[in-house]
């Protein structure tokens, strides 16, 4: 297994310039209640519930609204509310990229008119279920930091059943895996020493377009900020591919 040299996602060059937004509390929430209604409500034995507490602890997020949001989703709290929906809406953006948003909603309804306004107002379309989510397979990350050693790095993600990895600015690490072996993994790289900061799904397009003309990635980008800006949104991914040098050059905020 060689070094991944993945797609350039949006989300990373937003990262670089300093624009990519933070998880609300509601957000990280909304995840914890997600995570108990899928599983065991009990951290040690549901490692997407684990996940998301820690995301929501390292955020600031206080523990008896933790607790809560468990609660909630494992149908302990009942506080007359509609249930949360996990649903994935599809569509595409300026140069054709097609654009995967994960939401958690209360009212399915008012969530698509939402999208549909931000997708219309800023060059796209919100498509039909299965219109681009085929271009977008689920792995499994995690983020390992301070790697001093490359090839120990190697040795520990093949016996925690990695896929491949890719080394990041500032000595660190995306290791990838399937969606099965991301547990195994993350409990086997901080076995071997490894400072794994951060463990998640994430969906990666099996192809990208390259965005090259200025106008159609700066309304790309507006895009990418309108549909992150509401409320019930999780998670934008795009199958875009935009050099940083570009996206510097051009001034893209």
């Amino acid at each position: 297994m060689a070094g991944h040299s993945k797609w350039a996602n949006i989300k990373r060059q937003k990262a670089a310039i300093d624009i990519k937004k933070g998880k609300t509390f509601t957000q990280l929430s909304h995840a914890i209640i997600i995570a108990a209604k899928n599983g065991i409500p009990d951290p040690t034995a549901n490692f997407q519930l684990r996940t998301a507490i820690d995301k929501a602890k390292a955020a600031g997020i206080p523990n008896d609204n933790i607790e809560r949001a468990i609660n909630k989703g494992s149908g302990k709290f009942v506080d007359g509310k509609a249930i949360l929906e996990e649903i994935y809406y599809e569509g595409y953006g300026p140069a054709g990229v097609a654009v995967l948003v994960e939401v958690l909603t209360d009212n399915r309804n008012r969530t698509a008119a939402n999208l549909r306004v931000a997708f219309s107002k800023n060059g796209g379309n919100l498509g039909e279920t299965g219109c681009v989510s085929w271009i977008f397979e689920q792995k499994g990350i995690c983020l390992v930091k301070k790697i001093t050693d490359e090839e120990l790095l190697l040795e520990a993600s093949l016996k925690g059943g990695a896929e491949s990895y890719e080394m990041l600015e500032g000595d660190n690490a995306e290791v990838f895996t399937t969606i099965a072996h991301l547990e195994m993994l993350s409990l086997t790289l901080k076995t071997q020493g490894f400072e794994v900061n951060n463990a998640e799904l994430r969906w990666i397009p099996i192809n990208s377009i390259e965005v090259t003309d200025i106008e159609q990635a700066r309304l790309l980008i507006k895009l990418i900020n309108a549909i992150e800006g509401l409320d019930d949104v999780q998670d934008v991914t795009t199958n875009a591919k935009i050099s940083e040098e570009f996206v510097l050059t051009v001034g893209i905020t």
